[in-house]
């Protein structure tokens, strides 16, 4: 025993591991430090190693720098302090670690506006807002997820054998090795060997293959493989999808056909069930299945819906269901605002996440743009991946309620919490500045379009508040010309911030830093809405 503990010692020495002190790694036991001039690096090394009581392994003469070894056994905050009061040191710092920030180099990436928005316009030229997405670029320095984390693809099917899907679709060995029309693993579905199909509820089949588009685009938004050179990236680069399968190819499926795939996906392990449809009254038997996947500690990812509604008044199902472990999620622009589709509530919906325009996987492997709830959903089902790859031990209800708490508060989103963020829902850090501009200060404007507008004009506004940091503005009515007609925002220093058009109703602004905005509209020669009353001024 007392050999083998030698050893041991003797391999901690000799071979040092890299340490983590949160998520800044450093060099066990090293520390690189700069001498003050009464001492030189080329003094004899054993003068130096006598002054810092260390052990010298390289120099750097250019800045009077030495790193040295210390035992590894020894605090590194204890040993900073120890060394900056030496009087032969200027600076004592641990040795860090470094690594290359983790840009994919899949060829779509651009277009993914959700997981990267540097203000690039969408598939369809809408030019969006800077940061107005998950921050998935931050969060795949700390992981792009796990193979060990599975994820059910609950919907139409996945195209499983799509060249940017295929590495990361579920694979059920014992049916995979086993004989063709037996149920080699006793789970109820014969060769299910990527998944289940429900859409025949009497009766099942082990083939998920997608017919209709929808399940496809969610899992390359979820999972497609990351820094491949191919196509697109998905939130988790490294994760394990399970196609189950019970919408047909119309996009429509049974209340017994769902739960029949909920079952399938908790009997089977899912850590997440992912879940873009919704429709139908409330069923206490659906409820139940969700909470077997509760009781298993899974999370369930619901689309909030598509009907421009307030779940708080009419509910809308799965997302509505009073379940711990169910996260209802709406959809963004990448503006940063509300889809005008997207349903909301202040109560009744979490979180919201990029929906509209989502460039993502699809049949025959091709790659397509869609818009919804649908397309939220598998962002926030991502995070979830990404946190359980990071923290394997994490409950269900510690994940979701971390995404909420962490998540982006921007404008006036009429939900829950705010924009899901990959990496502040990985550190567990609240977004630095969470108020809502409704609570802010506030400033009458009177500041209006001719109801309806001219063809051709071109007005501008100045709003100035000179004691604010920062300013969002309120329209209460905002109708134009999709495209065409349009409200341009610049800060004070000039820059393009944004443009709004369309239907913004009861709108706030994302913030624009600083005292002053500039808001120029501008019409073309066709078609002339109601144009836009702006009427307050929300200020920090």
């Amino acid at each position: 025993m007392k050999k083998s503990f030698l050893f041991l010692l003797f391999l901690i020495f000799q071979f040092p591991i890299l340490s983590q002190a949160g998520k800044i790694k450093t060099v066990p036991g090293e520390f690189v430090v700069k001498l003050k001039p009464q001492l030189s690096v080329h003094s004899p090394r054993h003068e130096i190693e006598a002054r810092l009581k260390s052990t010298v392994i390289s120099t750097i003469p250019e800045q009077n720098i030495v790193v040295i070894r210390r035992p590894v056994f020894e605090l590194q905050e204890e040993v900073v302090k120890i060394l900056s009061e030496n009087p032969w040191v200027d600076i004592a710092e641990p040795n860090y670690i470094y690594k290359a920030s983790r840009i994919p180099n899949d060829p779509m990436l651009g277009l993914l506006w959700g997981l990267r928005n540097i203000g690039q316009s969408d598939i369809d030229r809408n030019p969006g807002v800077r940061d107005m997405d998950i921050d998935a670029e931050k969060a795949w320095d700390i992981t792009t997820g796990s193979k060990k984390i599975l994820v059910a693809i609950i919907d139409s099917g996945v195209e499983y054998t799509h060249p940017d899907l295929v590495e990361n679709i579920w694979v059920n060995e014992k049916e995979e090795n086993g004989k063709e029309g037996v149920d080699d693993d006793n789970n109820g579905i014969i060769d299910d060997i990527h998944g289940a199909n429900f859409v025949k509820a009497d009766k099942p089949t082990g083939d998920p293959l997608d017919d209709y588009g929808h399940g496809t685009h969610v899992a390359g938004t979820l999972g497609a493989i990351g820094d491949d050179a191919m196509g697109i990236v998905g939130v988790a680069w490294h994760v394990t999808m399970l196609p189950v399968k019970f919408l047909d190819e119309e996009g429509e499926g049974t209340l017994d056909a769902a739960i029949k795939a909920i079952n399938y996906a908790n009997k089977m392990g899912a850590k997440i069930l992912s879940n873009s449809w919704g429709g139908g009254g409330y069923s206490a038997n659906l409820k139940l299945a969700i909470e077997e996947s509760h009781k298993a500690n899974a999370l369930f990812v619901a689309s909030a819906g598509n009907d421009e509604n307030d779940n708080d008044k009419t509910p809308s199902y799965p997302a509505n269901y009073e379940v711990a472990n169910v996260i209802s999620v709406a959809a963004i622009t990448n503006k940063g605002q509300l889809a005008d589709f997207s349903n909301y509530g202040r109560y009744t919906v979490d979180v919201a996440a990029p929906g509209v325009n989502i460039y993502s996987s699809y049949l025959y492997g091709d790659y397509t743009s869609m818009s919804g709830t649908s397309m939220a959903v598998p962002h926030v089902s991502g995070i979830a991946a990404l946190m359980w790859s990071d923290k394997p031990d994490l409950l269900n209800t510690r994940v979701r309620s971390r995404i909420m708490a962490t998540s982006k508060r921007v404008g006036n989103l009429k939900i829950r919490r705010g924009i899901a963020n990959a990496y502040y829902a990985l550190t567990n850090t609240e977004w630095p500045d969470p108020a809502d501009p409704a609570n802010w200060s506030k400033v009458n404007l009177k500041f209006s379009t001719a109801h309806p507008y001219a063809a051709n004009t071109r007005q501008e506004f100045i709003v100035d508040i000179p004691q604010a940091k920062r300013i969002s503005l309120y329209f209460s009515l905002f109708n134009t010309e999709a495209d065409f007609d349009k409200v341009e925002l610049f800060d004070q220093n000039g820059t393009k911030v944004t443009e709004i058009f369309g239907r913004n109703n009861g709108l706030y602004t994302a913030p624009i830093e600083g005292h002053t905005v500039k808001v120029v509209f501008t019409s073309d020669g066709s078609v002339n809405r109601y144009g836009f009353d702006l009427t307050k001024a929300a200020w920090q």
